[in-house]
């Protein structure tokens, strides 16, 4: 799975995509059993399995975000919402001047809340001409049809899910006693106000000892096929 697009400008322009994809990621800790890319990796995979499927123009990704929850631990790193929402926007504009009037933000970073807002204000401006992908349907139904033990809220962060993805598309990056980081932290209602150090020690909230890269190869097969969804939406040639 290539994880970084590799595709020329000719076969670009050959194919002439309606719709680009826009993965975005983060560079945060992931306890000490993922690495600070995994955010970036998750995210980079969902492009690449719904390119495997749909006719799109993958991007590659924005691979620093708003991980300042995060900040406690050493490597992270983070910008402002204002300059993430620069630029989305300033890609938005450079892909509708060469004639790509659609983009699906593929975000794989919890904390970038502003991304929603972005989409919003984008089609109150221009009606059908962003998406935001996973919704937490999609995310939910993934789960599901993946077998994970877990759910969303109970396995916010280097747990299951990620350790799943990763297992799959890149497993050398998954260091050793991940079967042993275990830590759930269900009451984090002040979570903005303290960050996540205030719930864990280790990075973690989760259960990674659950993650197989069998469920992470189930994980994307179900948001490539989800993604239809959402290619319809802001589809051109889309019926009323």
């Amino acid at each position: 799975m290539d994880l970084i697009p590799m595709t020329t400008s000719t076969e670009v322009a050959a194919r002439t995509p309606s719709v680009a994809v826009l993965p975005v990621g983060s560079f945060e800790q992931h306890g000490s059993h993922l690495p600070l890319t995994t955010d970036t990796v998750v995210a980079s995979a969902i492009a690449a399995s719904i390119a495997a499927r749909h006719d799109v123009l993958v991007l590659p990704p924005v691979t620093i975000s708003c991980s300042h929850e995060h900040a406690a631990w050493p490597g992270t790193v983070s910008i402002s919402h204002q300059t993430l929402s620069a630029v989305v926007e300033d890609i938005q504009a450079s892909l509708a001047g060469s004639g790509i009037t659609r983009l699906a933000i593929v975000n794989g970073h919890g904390g970038n809340y502003v991304l929603s807002n972005i989409v919003q204000t984008a089609n109150a401006r221009n009606p059908g001409t962003m998406t935001l992908f996973p919704s937490r349907t999609d995310w939910d139904r993934a789960r599901g049809a993946a077998g994970l033990q877990t759910d969303g809220h109970r396995d916010m962060h280097a747990g299951e899910l990620e350790v799943s993805v990763l297992l799959h598309c890149w497993p050398e990056a998954v260091r050793a006693g991940f079967e042993q980081g275990d830590h759930f932290a269900d009451e984090r209602d002040m979570l903005l106000v303290h960050g996540m150090s205030a719930y864990t020690k280790t990075g973690v909230i989760g259960q990674p000892s659950a993650g197989t890269a069998e469920k992470g190869r189930a994980l994307l097969d179900s948001l490539a096929e989800a993604f239809g969804s959402h290619l319809t939406a802001v589809r051109i040639d889309r019926q009323p």
